[in-house]
Parts: C-alpha cells; structure tokens; sequence
C-alpha cells in the first residue's frame, strides 16, 4: 500500500515537499517513481528513482527544479518540489514497482498512491 501526501495550495514560486509512505515488507526491493495528472490530460511521468537511490530520473520539465529520493530505513518516498509553476497544478500520484529499473511509463508500475493534489497559483 502506497500513501501519498504533503499536496496542497501554493503560489508561483514557493515549494512543497511530497511524501510517499509503503507499508511493504522491502521498501529497497521497490523502484519508485512519481506521477502527475493534469484536468482533461493523461498521467505523465515526473521522476523515478532505483531501489538504492542511486540511479535517478527526472522528466525535462521538472529538471533542476524538482528532486526525488528516497529513504529505505522509513519506508518514505519523497519529491521535494522547488520554483512551482502553475503548469506543475496536477494531481500526484507515488508509484511502485517490485526489482524495477526506472522507467517513464506507467505500464511499468503495478502498484499505485492514491495521489495527492498541488495547486499552483500565479
């Protein structure tokens, strides 16, 4: 079970740090990625990160300004999210995937948050 948190309203500019909490026997058995859903748009990959936080990806659209990690020992995914853009308004969504390399596509995630909405305002 995957629960995604740490969504709310902003304005242009400021910064949210979003939380993914696994109640899985093997939080590092997991490669984890992040989701986001727009109004009327489909589900688009933001960043995923390999089952040791060593390997990492990040959607173009998000580089430099958004980072993934993770911290295996609290079972916690995490994507802190700095110069928010309205653009960035969507609903996240924390993802899984038992031995998984990163991969961009949804397909690839089995297991999924039941996401947790960001609101940016400008």
């Amino acid at each position: 079970q995957l629960q995604a948190s740490g969504g709310g309203s902003v304005q242009a500019g400021e910064s949210l740090r979003l939380s993914c909490a696994a109640s899985v026997r093997t939080f590092s058995d997991y490669g984890m990625a992040w989701f986001r859903q727009a109004p009327g748009k489909e589900r688009e990959f933001v960043a995923a990160v390999s089952w040791s936080g060593g390997s990492k990806d990040h959607a173009e659209s998000v580089k430099g300004r958004f980072t993934i990690s993770r911290d295996n020992a609290k079972n916690t995914l995490y994507l802190q999210m700095n110069s928010l853009k309205s653009d960035d308004t969507a609903v996240y969504y924390c993802a899984a995937a038992l031995y998984g390399a990163i991969s961009a596509s949804p397909r690839n995630y089995p297991y999924w948050g039941q996401g947790t909405q960001v609101t940016v305002s400008s």
